[in-house]
């Protein structure tokens, strides 16, 4: 029988027993239907997981007894940094649940040129709940057991000027390939742009900060694509995908 694995973002210890917030109690008690003394799997994002058994499971509380820690890591030994021009709707929920499960380990969200979506600062925290809220449920699912940092809303400017270490920006129109490239200090840094792709004058900053420019094959892929086959060959070449 599968062991149900939920991340909680407090401390945990052996021995301790911890109440779940409202979200997860309820997730766990009305949609999951689990009861005492049944064992599940939290993760903090710290590394590792724990393996808990339920204590109480009523409409006021959940509470879990920690029992054993489980030294698990499935992190690859590739350090992604991925800067993803935001685009409409599913697409981006998408390209940010895939980077997830591929390994990614700093997400950024950014506005470009071409960038359709227009944000009030109210607006940018609500988004950016939800790519957490994602990043959380795919760390979940895939069995991450450190959680992917995500940045604030920035400018492509801003972003290609703080960035270090091998750094490419995917584009149809390049003559590279990822395959002719070797980052020096495993890590490595990924820009992928929105629906339409760079401007000239985008191209043109990623250049002059140092981003190389490489295609993903001989044919255009939407930017959900883009994403998911940058971060499988990056893992193919220098990750755990080998």
């Amino acid at each position: 029988m599968r062991v149900s694995r939920l991340y909680v973002g407090n401390a945990l210890n052996i021995g301790q027993t911890v109440e779940l917030d409202d979200d997860t109690g309820h997730y766990l008690r009305s949609v999951l239907r689990l009861k005492p003394p049944q064992d599940i799997i939290l993760f903090n994002g710290q590394g590792g997981e724990y393996l808990c058994r339920l204590d109480v499971v009523s409409r006021k509380s959940v509470r879990v007894a920690i029992e054993q820690f489980i030294a698990r890591d499935v992190e690859s030994p590739l350090t992604v940094q991925l800067g993803i021009g935001i685009s409409r709707g599913d697409r981006m929920d998408w390209s940010v649940q895939k980077a997830v499960e591929l390994g990614v380990n700093h997400l950024t969200p950014l506005i470009t040129e071409r960038c359709v979506i227009k944000f009030s600062d109210d607006k940018k925290q609500q988004r950016l709940q939800h790519w957490q809220n994602i990043i959380l449920h795919a760390a979940e699912q895939s069995g991450r057991t450190r959680l992917p940092i995500l940045g604030d809303i920035a400018t492509l400017p801003d972003w290609v000027g703080r960035q270090q270490n091998l750094k490419v920006f995917l584009d149809p129109y390049a003559e590279l390939s990822l395959a002719e490239l070797q980052p020096q200090t495993g890590s490595v840094t990924l820009l992928s742009g929105p629906e339409g792709g760079f401007s000239p004058l985008e191209r043109e900053i990623a250049g002059m900060h140092g981003f190389v420019p490489v295609r993903m094959g001989a044919r255009i892929l939407r930017t959900e694509t883009a994403v998911l086959a940058a971060l499988t060959a990056a893992q193919t070449l220098w990750g755990d995908f080998n």
